[in-house]
């Protein structure tokens, strides 16, 4: 099978490595073909949902995950950095997959004047 836009969903997992350096893998969640509903991934035992909004001007300097999460962003654009430098840019529609819950963490920026939101899901 030819993976597709319809048969997987791209995920940016965060995750810090031995010595506590957090880095960025892409990683692919296989859907299956589930008739006229579309295409649905295996379930996610998940704790809590949480939504939020932050103020245009966010800019949360280094910092883990509270807890192993998925984050939806749903609207802006948003810049992450990792413990050795390397950055990207997310916007609304990306999943994000924060695992770093120790180490030495990431930063998170705004990259647009805008009141962001997102979705919290707690594994």
């Amino acid at each position: 099978m030819v993976l597709t836009k319809y048969t997987m969903i791209r995920i940016t997992r965060v995750y810090s490595d031995k010595n506590g350096e957090s880095h960025f893998e892409n990683i692919e969640m296989p859907l299956k073909n589930d008739g006229e509903i579309g295409f649905l991934s295996d379930k996610i035992p998940a704790k809590d949902i949480v939504f939020r909004t932050v103020k245009p001007d966010y800019d949360y300097d280094f910092h883990n995950a509270p807890q192993k999460q998925y984050i939806i962003l749903l609207d802006g654009e948003i810049e992450i950095e990792t413990s050795l430098g390397k950055k990207r840019t997310f916007k609304g529609g990306d999943i994000l997959l924060m695992e770093d819950t120790e180490g030495k963490g990431h930063k998170t920026r705004n990259l647009q004047n805008i009141e962001r939101r997102s979705v919290f899901i707690t594994l």
